[in-house]
Order: C-alpha cells, then sequence, then structure tokens
C-alpha cells in the first residue's frame, strides 16, 4: 500500500504542470481558430491611430494655416514693409515707432540699433523723406508660427538736395513669426 499512496502525489505533481501546458494549448487552438477576428481587430485599431495622427499632424496645421491666416500674414508683412520703408524728419520718432511695433524681439535690437545710426541722423541731416507703398505680395512658406512673404514694393524719396521725387522699385523677402496671436517682422531682406 505504500507504493499506491505514494503514486497518487507523483501524479497529483505532474498533473498541475500538465494542466498548465494543456490550458496554454487551448488558449492557443482557440486564438488560431480565431485568427480573422483578432487580425481585423489589429487592423481596426491600427487604421484609427493613422486617421488620429493624421488628423494631428498633417490636417490641424493646413486647417492654422488657411485663407484667412494667409491673409493675415501678407497683410501683416505689406503693413510692416510700408512702416519700416516710410518716415520723414517731421514725424521721425512716430515713424520708428510705429516701424517697431510691428518687429519680433530678435529683429527689434538690430532695427533700434539702424534706426538711430543711421537712418534718423541721415533723415535729419538731408531733410529726406520716403514714402513706401507696396504694389504687390505673396506667401513663400506658410506655417501656423511663421511666415516667408516676398513683397514688391514702390518707394518715393524726397529730399533737399533732390526735391523731385526718385521712384524705386525694391522686392524684399521678410520672414515673419506669430507672437501671441500677432505676425511679427523677425527678418527683413532686400532681394
Amino acid at each position: 500500500m505504500t507504493v499506491d499512496s505514494a503514486a497518487p502525489e507523483e501524479s497529483l505533481q505532474d498533473s498541475a504542470p500538465g494542466r498548465r501546458i494543456r490550458a496554454v494549448a487551448r488558449w492557443m487552438r482557440r486564438c488560431l481558430a480565431r485568427w480573422r477576428p483578432i487580425l481585423l481587430t489589429v487592423l481596426l485599431v491600427c487604421a484609427v491611430g493613422f486617421g488620429a495622427g493624421y488628423f494631428y499632424f498633417v490636417h490641424r496645421p493646413d486647417e492654422q494655416t488657411d485663407r484667412a491666416a494667409t491673409h493675415q500674414v501678407i497683410k501683416a508683412a505689406s503693413d510692416g514693409a510700408v512702416a519700416l520703408l516710410s518716415y520723414s524728419p517731421d514725424t521721425l520718432d512716430r515713424d520708428f515707432a510705429n516701424a517697431k511695433s510691428r518687429l519680433s524681439e530678435d529683429y527689434l535690437a538690430y532695427y533700434q540699433r539702424f534706426a538711430d545710426q543711421v537712418v534718423g541722423p541721415a533723415a535729419q541731416r538731408g531733410q529726406v523723406t520716403t514714402t513706401a507703398s507696396v504694389v504687390k505680395a505673396a506667401v513663400s512658406e506658410m506655417h501656423p508660427n511663421s511666415a516667408v512673404v516676398l513683397v514688391f514694393i514702390r518707394q518715393k524719396t524726397t529730399s533737399t538736395a533732390k526735391p523731385e521725387p526718385v521712384v524705386t522699385s525694391s522686392s524684399l523677402k521678410m520672414a515673419l513669426v506669430k507672437v501671441k496671436g500677432s505676425w511679427l517682422i523677425d527678418k527683413f531682406d532686400v532681394l
């Protein structure tokens, strides 16, 4: 009897791992039998993830750069170009203040030095009056928080040395950044 009593204990110990193996095998057979619904579920989750990613990374920036935003950028660049390039010795401080209000912090430091050291003294000394007008402007690059605009201007300049207006045309490449909802000039290059 001792032999018989030892045998059931060993079979109980052997059967516990065997049950686990059989349970895992049963689970795998069920999964293999249902591979189509599982694959369909995985594909559905991937499709929803792709759709959400597309909306967030592609469609959403396009909405932020629609026609209205493009129009705002062109208006800000045009108004900024006129403000930067139009000044008179009688209203020099007001003209410079108007121009400075349209500049980003990075470009403001450069413009401040340039206006104080070059433009201001030359305008006062020669009684130079400059009036700029925008002929055409177009967006070259548009992003939700930055843009590059090409601006074509016509500039009339008079002075005590040349009282007859001198008309010049220029092309400008202006980089703008969006700061607190307003488009400000960050870079200003004559082409």
